[in-house]
């Protein structure tokens, strides 16, 4: 006696062709919404940007794919996609670089933070550490500098960050582990630690940090 499969009668079922979706573009991802981004020009960095205006708009126009311009007006500098951006973080590194001109730092510095993904600006206040005032606070701010900027250079070249000291305020440039051992080395100085025993400390950590 036969016995009829149904199931042997049934085609085999095909499955879809698997779809092949583009990588969207920066401005398809916001929906088409140009995205923009502004940076107030302090008083004091007028005149340096106006110097160095073309060393920071080639890199951010040809090669990041970003449009910036000056506001005269409103004195600050504005950037915003483009269709042909490649990457929509572009434009956050971009005002990051600007950003850390403002505070202080030379064009060369700044511009790795368009090249490099894991630096970063880290900024505190003197008195973030201690209340220092009148003249104790002026001679903190001489300990971190050092005669002619020597412990300053010193701690820079150790850790591989640069750093700005403007009035109270400090800026430092680096990865996230070298901005730690230079903000550690400062904070030791801001406390009235001799810069001699900051060195060999600093030595010390740098040396244990290379092996890692």
């Amino acid at each position: 006696m036969d016995i009829d499969n149904p199931r042997a009668e049934q085609p085999a079922a095909t499955l879809p062709a698997k779809p092949n979706f583009q990588p969207l573009k920066a401005h398809e991802i916001s929906d088409g919404h140009v995205q923009f981004r502004k940076v107030t020009v302090p008083q004091h960095r007028y005149t340096p940007l106006k110097k160095v205006w073309m060393e920071i708009y080639n890199p951010i126009f040809d090669q990041m794919k970003i449009d910036i311009r000056m506001n005269l007006k409103k004195r600050r500098v504005e950037l915003k996609t483009r269709t042909d951006t490649p990457d929509i973080s572009n434009l956050q590194k971009c005002a990051d670089f600007v950003h850390a001109f403002m505070l202080g730092f030379d064009v060369c510095d700044a511009v790795a933070l368009l090249r490099l993904d894991e630096l970063y600006v880290d900024s505190f206040e003197i008195k973030d550490v201690k209340t220092l005032r009148g003249e104790h606070l002026s001679r903190a701010i001489g300990r971190l500098s050092g005669k002619g900027g020597k412990t300053k250079f010193a701690i820079e070249n150790a850790t591989k960050t640069r750093i700005v000291i403007a009035d109270s305020k400090i800026h430092i440039l680096g990865s996230f582990l070298n901005i730690k051992i230079a903000r550690d080395s400062l904070c030791s100085l801001i406390m009235g630690s001799p810069a001699g025993k900051v060195y060999s400390k600093l030595r010390a950590v740098t040396a244990r940090a290379e092996m890692l």
